[in-house]
């Protein structure tokens, strides 16, 4: 509640500057515009995962290599190293989730599984396609794709 309090004393401050001081329009606009939208609704609609405290280290350390990698793949692309964008993708393919412990895998909802494997399997065909293609655009469609994947994960669920 005090975050949306802040926002609202920043927004309305702003809209005072912009009023009183004709100089200062655009700074306050950009401003405003670039103030997180705050919604009234703070209800979660994303589906709890119950995890301990270790494992859910493990999933968002998996999620931080996922993370890696995706800069790596940009950065191989941005310099036309397919070799790095293969390397990069390939860390993150299905042969990282062998490292799960069942235990772990046992508690994850099925559509939190299924994106999961999915998405490795993403980064593979990402990793095969950078070595045979050497295309870094179709690389760069097939990133999208991926990335894709985590904003939908992220959109459906929450680890508690």
């Amino acid at each position: 509640m005090k975050n949306v309090a802040q926002c609202m004393t920043v927004r309305i401050i702003l809209v005072f500057i912009m009023t009183c001081c004709k100089r200062f329009t655009l700074l306050a606009l950009t401003l405003l515009t670039t103030l997180p939208v705050v919604a009234s609704d703070t209800t979660e609609s994303r589906q709890p995962i119950m995890l301990s405290a270790t494992e859910k280290q493990l999933v968002l350390a998996e999620m931080r290599i996922f993370l890696n990698s995706v800069q790596q793949i940009v950065d191989g692309i941005s310099r036309d190293d397919m070799v790095q964008v293969a390397a990069a993708a390939r860390r993150s393919g299905l042969a990282a989730q062998a490292t799960v412990p069942q235990t772990l895998a046992a508690k994850l909802p099925l559509a939190f599984k299924k994106l999961g494997r999915d998405t490795h399997a993403k980064f593979d065909n990402l990793a095969l396609d950078a070595t045979q293609l050497g295309d870094g655009e179709h690389s760069l469609q097939q990133l999208n794709a991926l990335l894709q994947n985590c904003v939908s994960c992220h959109a459906a669920f929450r680890f508690e």
